[in-house]
């Protein structure tokens, strides 16, 4: 499946800003089932310095800084990805939880010891004994590992309801958890604290997932967004992707764009700017499908 991203993202000052350095998680990873084809972030105003570097988790960054005055800010990042469909797994012939939390201390697994950092507390994500004690429900002694994951998701899914007016991006992971309210961000929050409060290895991730219209009905522009989910390490595999918001693993209509420890890590864009006074921010994502060429005759 091949799709076209398109991102902006526009800040209007009341005031002219002098000088802006900013940092933009935009571009989409390479993974072993996303291909990124295509990429390219434009500024507006041009910036007086840009470049891109590979930070700590494998993104790609694009720093920016604007040197010259201005009352409006215009991001925008065009991608074209092209996603592989995933071999099914079977959650209950993986191992159990306990052991993949153990195999994180083997010094002679390398893969296990690099995702130590994962099952570490993160500036957003911190210990939460709630969170904790909310995810061992699922997780009881012995059962395996994707099994327990895939009914812990659900959960979430079913006991806290999707309120984009409950929260911001600063809200505590205590503070969703007592009012079971909140959007992706939260929830992907949410299972993270709880499940390296039991030990496991578990990463956010932000992306765009592919929003559909009602049948008979255009699709309408700007009306899909950032989406953001979580990752959990499956021994001999690798990472296993799970969407609770919707209920589901993600297959071929999420796109990662950046991993990290919590949504600091992967915000889009952020930055600090002198000047400015009030600003308003505006966000448009538009996620299309790319038309498969027709097979040529023989």
């Amino acid at each position: 499946m091949k799709y076209q991203i398109q991102h902006v993202t526009r800040y209007e000052y009341a005031e002219p800003v002098s000088l802006c350095h900013s940092l933009a998680h935009l571009k989409p990873l390479q993974t072993r089932t996303q291909r990124c084809l295509a990429c390219s972030v434009r500024v507006d105003p041009w910036p007086a310095v840009s470049r891109e570097h590979e930070d700590f988790f494998g993104n790609r960054v694009s720093y920016f800084s604007i040197q010259q005055a201005h009352k409006v800010l215009e991001v925008t990042a065009v991608s074209e990805v092209e996603i592989d469909a995933q071999l099914p797994l079977e959650p209950d012939r993986t191992p159990p939880w306990e052991n993949v939390a153990q195999r994180l201390y083997d010094k002679g697994d390398g893969l296990m010891t690099d995702a130590r950092i994962f099952s570490l507390p993160s500036a957003q994500i911190p210990l939460e004994p709630t969170a904790t004690a909310y995810a061992a429900v699922s997780f009881t002694r012995d059962r395996p590992l994707l099994e327990a994951t895939l009914e812990f998701m659900s959960r979430i899914f079913n006991e806290f309801e999707y309120d984009p007016t409950s929260t911001t991006v600063a809200t505590p992971v205590a503070e969703v958890m007592a009012q079971r309210r909140g959007v992706c961000q939260d929830f992907a929050h949410i299972a993270i604290a709880g499940l390296r409060g039991l030990g496991l290895p578990a990463r956010y991730v932000s992306g765009y997932l592919e929003t559909l219209p009602p049948p008979g009905q255009q699709k309408l522009q700007g009306s899909d967004a950032s989406h953001a989910w979580f990752s959990v390490l499956l021994p001999d595999f690798g990472w296993v992707d799970f969407d609770p918001t919707n209920d589901q693993m993600p297959a071929e209509q999420h796109i990662t764009t950046a991993i990290g420890r919590d949504f600091q890590d992967v915000t889009p864009v952020r930055g600090i700017f002198y000047g400015g006074g009030d600003h308003r921010l505006s966000v448009a994502v538009d996620v299309n499908r790319v038309p498969e060429a027709p097979d040529e005759p023989a």
